[in-house]
């Protein structure tokens, strides 16, 4: 199970999703282009979540 939070990544925003790496993956990007405007890759969302650890 993995987890990305806005806030990690420098955002003023409470919005996090924790999950599968797919599932992470797919509702993180969606938020993260349709509230903030940056569209991260799949390859992006998923070197933020090896970097996790």
């Amino acid at each position: 199970m993995v987890k990305l939070s806005c806030k990690n990544y420098g955002f003023e925003c409470d919005f996090e999703v924790e999950g599968d790496a797919p599932k992470v993956i797919d509702e993180f990007g969606k938020h993260t282009l349709d509230e903030h405007g940056i569209d991260y890759g799949k390859e992006s969302l998923m070197q933020f979540i090896l970097r996790k650890g």
